[in-house]
């Protein structure tokens, strides 16, 4: 996707969150928004988001000295959303269909701010999005797909999410690759943050040999892309899976909130809206 005039405002915004959240000084904070300014001023006309996004954290680690600023949160929102996994799972089991269920609190899991919120909080939260109308409602063809895959590649989102995932994986009955970051990157999952929310227990883990947002092929390894190549299914979760791979001609779920009025947009939903949708190599 392009970057949209829409996109500059929230790019400086995210520059300025994640340079706190690393602990930079009010003078690094400064350097940090200048440099921001400055790329957003000279880029490229091709430039995506997820490119300045990926470059406004490294700038951010460079000058905090912070390799990964956002572990103690990702550890925290681990550790809330596996207290919440006795709940999840009963809720699937008490549902006629468990798994258009177990899909949607993945998507839940998407929505919620995990890192902030306290137990009683992300179980209210919870009950809103799985009550709230969804903006694209892909469940039967999810079905379907299903039906007919052999094995599914997952592709995870942030930490914390993870454990909604796990629930998601439990109720796919087929084997399962979840595919996570080689390095920090905002609060994205690694291997590290996979382990901690039991994935190893219902999947295979690899990563893709980036630490880039999303999954742009570009620079995953050549090992990865030939899984991706030959997976019969593919989950992709969030914005950012969703803006790299929405023109891909494989066989792909996307499961994410529309956070953004530019994502919303291209998708022809409401901004917050829940959306499973299937890409167009799977229609």
């Amino acid at each position: 996707m392009k970057t949209y005039l829409d996109c500059y405002p929230c790019l400086l915004c995210q520059a300025l969150s994640a340079a706190r959240i690393a602990g930079a000084s009010d003078k690094q904070q400064h350097q940090i928004l200048v440099e921001t300014m400055d790329q957003l001023r000279s880029l490229p006309a091709d430039a995506t988001p997820l490119r300045v996004v990926e470059a406004i954290h490294r700038l951010v680690r460079s000058k905090s000295r912070n390799a990964d600023p956002y572990l103690r949160a990702k550890r925290n929102a681990t550790k809330h959303a596996l207290a919440l996994l006795p709940r999840l799972r009963n809720r699937i089991h008490a549902a006629t269909d468990p798994l258009g269920t177990a899909a949607h609190i993945a998507i839940a899991g998407n929505v919620i701010d995990l890192g902030a919120a306290e137990i009683d909080e992300l179980e209210t939260s919870l009950d809103q999005v799985l009550e709230q109308p969804v903006g694209i409602d892909g469940i039967t063809a999810f079905h379907k797909a299903l039906a007919e895959a052999d094995s599914i590649l997952y592709l995870a989102d942030n930490a914390g999410e993870t454990v909604f995932d796990r629930v998601l994986i439990e109720n796919l009955s087929r084997p399962v690759t979840y595919a996570v970051k080689a390095g920090p990157i905002i609060n994205d999952a690694t291997r590290e943050d996979a382990l901690a929310a039991g994935l190893g227990a219902v999947a295979e883990i690899i990563d893709n040999d980036s630490d880039a947002p999303g999954t742009p092929l570009a620079r995953c390894s050549a090992e990865f892309r030939k899984r991706f190549d030959r997976a019969d299914l593919i989950v992709a979760k969030g914005q950012a899976n969703y803006e790299t791979l929405r023109e891909s001609q494989r066989p792909i779920f996307f499961l994410l909130q529309a956070k953004c009025s530019v994502i919303a947009r291209d998708l022809g939903v409401k901004t917050g809206s829940t959306v499973l949708k299937a890409s167009k190599g799977t229609l």
